[in-house]
């Protein structure tokens, strides 16, 4: 239903685990445009093109002159919203939200937009990313009897904010006081009856971007994929550690007067430097986006390139990608090579993201559910198989098995990242750090014997930094290098102190 609102061991044999271990984090979007009749329409779009983002909820928050209205759902934007909902999300102002849990039972209550009564109406969020130091956070504000309605951080920020309102802090500084206080990683978009706010970790761990419509509108997103889809101009990426503001009247003066909308931007306190995920530009952001200016469709070839000029020479037929995530660096990893590119696995797009079966037999069929090999086009080949990842093993152990079954001849694994050995605390569902096979195994060698693959080959860390193009990428779960530290790094007193 919608709703409004206004307040062990690890396992190495294959297992009823999801196609890919690894999940999306969120994505968000916002809009200021005083001309649209037509906004929960544009959110609409916006949050379609960030769908890979987050499949779980999704909701939309808009203001019609100061009148909130919400509507958020269990469930896929076109499963969520049909076209006499849209046309009754009218407004000047909105933001959504598609959503894949971190932190926080997947569970409506959780679902977002976030909606909180401020003393002067209501004032909403959306937040990719993942706080950590939620239980700070939450110590304080029980500490001062504000108590989160969710479990989500999400919620922990907009009480914050709320919080600081209530205690007489204008709009702006209650969200830059806020946020300074949140660690970790967190693109951000929040809105009022009459301002839209879009704001970024100090490290830019998460991708975000603001662009601009014909009609002068402007749009924030996490990708530049959601402007595309609605006429906006990708113009530039939100800083590291930026908050960037636009009052609905101050915005449109600007735009009748000297032709381009008023923003104004302050920024968090302490340091500020781009580390923006590395994961991003390997899995995660669509390849038709950009990120970080760059091309991710050009990164993830760049990879494929850079793993066959690294990677042991083999005699091989054919090169294949892992569909969809490998596709990309599977041609750049055939033109390097000089070896034939061609399709042996075909992607069922109508299975859903996250099958578990609870018998042996279904088990085994798991994967075959997701990808179907081409039998007449691998048997007797010699294979080289592209995917972006490897973290548990066991999808990757019972693809191989799939692919020989079906007659490939020689199976040569190639993977466009380096090994993933460390947990994620930044919005990425990555598994512990017992259950990683490349944290349990002893060296690339017993991996390779584990999957069953003639041979198998990474890239490296600085491979992929390398490729990246930018100076200090985020590569925490390859490395165990966290530039925005750790939950254990943080303990209550020092933010009761830096807060009160």
């Amino acid at each position: 239903m919608p709703t409004s609102d206004l307040s062990a061991q690890p396992q190495f044999e294959p297992q009823p685990v999801p196609y890919k271990s690894i999940h999306e984090e969120c994505g968000v979007f916002g809009i200021l445009d005083k001309n649209s009749a037509g906004l929960g329409h544009t959110l609409y779009f916006g949050l379609y093109a960030l769908q890979h983002r987050g499949q779980e909820s999704c909701g939309m928050a808009v203001f019609d002159n100061h009148q909130l209205r919400i509507h958020k759902e269990m469930g896929l934007v076109n499963q969520v919203f049909n076209e006499s909902l849209l046309e009754s999300l009218t407004g000047q102002i909105g933001i959504g939200h598609t959503r894949y849990s971190t932190t926080g039972a997947s569970n409506l209550d959780n679902a977002q937009p976030v909606v909180a009564r401020s003393p002067f109406g209501g004032i909403t969020l959306a937040h990719n990313g993942n706080l950590i130091n939620t239980e700070q956070l939450r110590d304080f504000l029980k500490q001062h009897q504000y108590l989160s309605q969710g479990s989500s951080d999400s919620h922990l920020i907009l009480i914050y904010i709320n919080y600081l309102l209530n205690q007489g802090k204008p709009l702006k500084e209650a969200v830059k006081e806020a946020i300074n206080a949140c660690e970790g990683a967190f693109s951000i978009v929040i809105a009022t009856g009459d301002t839209l706010i879009a704001a970024r970790d100090r490290h830019g761990l998460r991708p975000f971007c603001m662009g601009r419509s014909k009609t002068g509108a402007l749009v924030v997103a996490s990708e530049t994929c959601a402007l595309d889809i609605v006429g906006a101009t990708y113009e530039r990426d939100i800083e590291p550690g930026e908050i960037l503001i636009a009052t609905l009247d101050d915005y449109y003066a600007g735009l009748e007067t000297e032709g381009v909308g008023r923003t104004e931007s302050i920024f968090l306190d302490g340091p500020r430097k781009e580390h923006l995920c590395v994961f991003e530009l390997v899995y995660f952001a669509r390849p038709d986006s950009l990120i970080h200016g760059q091309s991710v469709y050009n990164y993830r070839m760049n990879l494929g390139r850079r793993l066959a000029q690294i990677s042991p020479p083999v005699e091989a037929d054919i090169v294949i990608p892992v569909p969809d995530s490998g596709n990309v660096a599977a041609v750049g990893y055939s033109r390097e090579s000089g070896i034939p590119y061609v399709e042996g696995l075909i992607k069922n797009r109508y299975v859903g993201r996250t099958f578990i079966s609870p018998t042996h037999e279904l088990r085994e069929k798991g994967i075959q559910l997701k990808l179907n090999p081409l039998k007449d086009v691998l048997a007797g080949k010699r294979v080289i198989v592209v995917d972006d990842s490897i973290v548990r093993g066991n999808t990757s152990r019972n693809l191989v098995k799939m692919l020989k079954d079906c007659g490939v001849k020689e199976l040569h694994l190639r993977i466009s990242s380096a090994q993933v050995t460390h947990p994620c605390f930044y919005g990425i569902d990555m598994s512990q750090q017992k259950e990683l096979i490349a944290n349990q195994m002893e060296n690339t060698e017993k991996i390779r014997e584990f999957l069953g693959v003639d041979s198998l080959a990474y890239l490296s860390v600085q491979d992929m930094a390398e490729v990246a193009g930018y100076e200090a990428p985020c590569t925490a779960c390859f490395s165990g290098n966290y530039p925005a530290g750790k939950p254990v790094d943080f303990v209550p007193l020092s933010l009761t102190q830096a807060s009160v």
